[in-house]
């Protein structure tokens, strides 16, 4: 089960979301400079935050409501705030990231053509761009 948790609000997020950067990311960073002498010097640590996680629910057909979709972009636009994302059963310490295009997306399953035709309960495909912190 996948959720996000905000002040006390769970929401439960599908479990077809794709973690798109799952192993593109690694905790070691690394430095390599050439001294004066022409000796190799190499900085290695591990780094502390900043792991980006993409959830991806277009292309796997993870569907949200309509309702679900006002709530998340809500939280979207909370500058600074901090969300507890539970993914593959660990719990992290998340922010939405917009570094790299809007950190909430979601399309409709089907197009419509009228205004009356968008309820709460109509369905999307979600997107997520969040950083762990």
């Amino acid at each position: 089960m996948i959720t996000l948790t905000y002040g006390g609000t769970t929401l439960e997020l599908p479990d077809r979301l794709i973690w798109t950067d799952e192993y593109q990311w690694s905790p070691v960073v690394s430095e390599l400079r050439w001294g004066t002498t022409g000796a190799l010097i190499q900085h290695v640590g591990a780094r502390q935050a900043g792991r980006p996680i993409t959830l991806d629910g277009r292309a796997s057909q993870a569907w949200i409501s309509r309702a679900m979709c006002d709530q998340l972009n809500a939280w979207a636009a909370l500058p600074g705030a901090e969300f507890e994302l539970v993914v593959r059963g660990v719990a992290r310490a998340v922010r939405f990231f917009s570094g790299q295009g809007a950190p909430f997306e979601a399309e409709t399953i089907w197009p419509l053509l009228f205004d009356g035709e968008h309820t709460p309960e109509l369905r999307y495909r979600p997107f997520f761009r969040f950083i762990e912190v």
